[in-house]
């Protein structure tokens, strides 16, 4: 892993996320990663948790804006802090999240994704 492999991959999950391409987060993971989306929660494991998680957030947010730094890479590990913007589509309702991935690699491809966040709603 280097700090150039891991900015493209950074940059196809952002591509993925802001477009709502199922199909294109299925290529960012390993058949079986383990996804935690936060700390305390069960993490979800292989494509289809992966898929059905993000299928329903893509059902509930619009506008999708994501950014992300990488903060540091070492051989099979990046970390990254990302923020997002979206507005929420039931509520209308303007939200930021900001948080940090640390993600372990097989290869180009996660197979151990952590993240934590904070999230802000605002108008």
């Amino acid at each position: 892993m280097n700090t150039e492999t891991f900015q493209s991959w950074l940059d196809s999950y952002e591509h993925a996320y802001e477009k709502k391409d199922t199909q294109a987060f299925k290529d960012l993971f390993t058949d079986d990663t383990i996804y935690y989306a936060n700390p305390f929660t069960e993490p979800l494991h292989g494509h289809s948790a992966i898929l059905d998680y993000f299928s329903n957030i893509f059902c509930s947010q619009d506008q999708i804006q994501f950014s992300h730094e990488v903060l540091s890479v070492s051989q099979d590990v990046g970390i990254a802090h990302w923020w997002v913007s979206f507005v929420h589509v039931s509520s209308k309702t303007k939200v930021k999240l900001d948080g940090i991935f640390v993600v372990s690699f097989d290869g180009k491809r996660c197979k151990v994704l952590k993240q934590w966040w904070h999230w802000l709603e605002y108008s």
